[in-house]
């Protein structure tokens, strides 16, 4: 079993700068992606950016700019935020994907993240 935690959410005026963090803990074995998804009030959770284990990043067109992805380590990942607007509260879930004996995905509980003045 693997346990993800997230931390660094929180509330922020538009314009401002967040970081969100997630670790994996448990067995950590086989990771493939390490990603962040959102998920707003009365929307559908969506992708916001994800990290392959070879080093590359994908992101959302929403967010290709303001956000950066940064796999720290096998099981750490981040998310850099800045020029946050109200359109981007939401909650952020930390997700992972990869393949130990047989595919797996797993997702954290998640992170609420404000943008309001």
């Amino acid at each position: 079993q693997m346990q993800l935690m997230e931390s660094g959410g929180g509330l922020v005026q538009p314009g401002g700068s967040l970081r969100l963090s997630c670790t994996a803990t448990g067995e950590i074995f086989g990771i493939d992606t390490m990603n962040w998804y959102r998920q707003a009030p009365g929307k559908q959770r969506e992708l916001v950016a994800r990290s392959f284990r070879d080093g590359t990043t994908s992101y959302a067109s929403s967010v290709r700019g303001r956000f950066t992805i940064t796999r720290n380590n096998i099981n750490t990942v981040s998310l850099q935020m800045s020029s946050l607007t109200p359109e981007d509260t939401a909650v952020y879930y930390c997700h992972v994907d990869g393949v130990h004996y047989a595919k797996f995905e797993y997702w954290g509980q998640g992170t609420q993240v404000t943008v309001s003045s």
